[in-house]
């Protein structure tokens, strides 16, 4: 039995590695997500702004939300990243992620991430292999 998007988005809000950087699901739909996260002062890299990691863990999970949401195990293969702007402490940035191609074995996904008056900090793709298991 396929798990339907309330108990995929139980999964997602239960994931401890999001939770201790502080990012909350907005928005679920099958191949998209909708995630956002503030910036903190331990999330300030040594030239006083947020850590390409903390912005690389806000897409990563945006893209495994997103690509985990048709209910079939997804992991991924390879993503990429390229910074465009900076972020500061206290800014609330927001990861879009969208299903550009989705096969029967992987699927490519373009996650954009952005301050709430929308200037883009983040531009990442990635892709990921579908396993044959449902989301258990």
């Amino acid at each position: 039995m396929v798990l339907g998007l309330d108990k995929i988005r139980e999964k997602i809000d239960s994931d401890k590695f999001a939770k201790f950087m502080g990012i909350q699901l907005l928005e679920l739909k099958e191949g998209y997500s909708k995630l956002a996260m503030v910036i903190t002062e331990d999330m300030l890299n040594f030239h006083n702004m947020a850590h390409g990691g903390a912005i690389f863990s806000l897409a990563d999970a945006a893209f495994a939300a997103a690509s985990n949401s048709h209910g079939q195990t997804s992991l991924a293969l390879c993503m990429t990243i390229n910074y465009r702007s900076p972020a500061s402490k206290g800014m609330k940035l927001i990861a879009e992620c969208f299903e550009e191609s989705l096969g029967r074995r992987t699927a490519l996904y373009r996650i954009e991430v952005r301050t709430e008056d929308g200037r883009l900090i983040a531009l990442s793709q990635g892709t990921v292999y579908r396993k044959e298991e449902e989301l258990a």
